[in-house]
């Protein structure tokens, strides 16, 4: 947790606290001052905390309340997720350089699922074929009055479970797609906010290539 100023309070309360063995709590008064007390005051209490021990080590962290506007408005934000997308940002710019390159990605990523698509269903119809010939040829053999082979009864069903397989990957690698095509647009949204802020923040601006910038390489489909 920052705090606006280094100047820090330890009441009379806190130190007998300490010696009664208590626990500690920090947080920030109205003046923008640390306090270190046994309790937090009931005004304070909305704006966040610190829970210490007797050394000064931090044992949790109480956040901030969200005000009623900005539950209504939605603009809050926790501290776990502003930490997740400072990493998120970070990672962001350390992977890419230029939207082009974040395109290039995508394009790759969204070719490698549609190519592993594309096997499944393939898959589908040649084991939908393989059955169809083999009922065929059960019922050739219950018209003549023969016996259908049990094995090939058995050949029948396994195929029928492989298609009932195929068909829920199918649906996964779909899913993936889609998510993969929805992810890379939030990517490059994001990437067109922090490239607008450091151009505001008088930073150099991010240069977008002429040329794709594609050097990756792709991947079969998996066993």
């Amino acid at each position: 947790m920052l705090y606006p100023t280094l100047a820090l309070l330890l009441s009379g309360h806190a130190l007998f606290a300490h010696a009664q063995g208590k626990e500690l709590y920090r947080y920030i008064n109205s003046d923008g001052v640390v306090v270190v007390d046994y309790q937090v005051p009931p005004e304070y209490v909305a704006g966040g905390y610190e829970v210490l021990n007797l050394r000064g080590v931090v044992l949790r962290v109480v956040p901030r309340t969200p005000t009623a506007e900005e539950l209504a408005d939605g603009s809050f934000i926790s501290a776990e997720e502003e930490a997740r997308l400072r990493r998120y940002d970070k990672a962001l710019l350390l992977r890419y350089s230029t939207v082009p390159d974040i395109e290039a990605a995508r394009d790759r990523s969204l070719g490698d699922l549609r190519m592993r698509l594309n096997i499944l269903e393939s898959n589908r119809r040649g084991y939908s074929q393989q059955i169809q010939k083999y009922q065929a040829q059960a019922a050739d053999l219950e018209r003549r009055g023969t016996e259908v082979d049990p094995q090939l009864l058995k050949t029948i069903a396994e195929l029928q479970r492989k298609v009932v397989s195929t068909e829920r990957q199918i649906a996964e690698r779909r899913g993936d797609l889609e998510e993969a095509e929805a992810s890379f647009a939030a990517d490059i949204e994001h990437f067109l906010l922090l490239q607008e802020n450091v151009q505001l923040r008088g930073g150099p601006p991010v240069v977008e290539n002429a040329e794709d910038t594609d050097t990756g390489t792709d991947t079969g489909e998996e066993n």
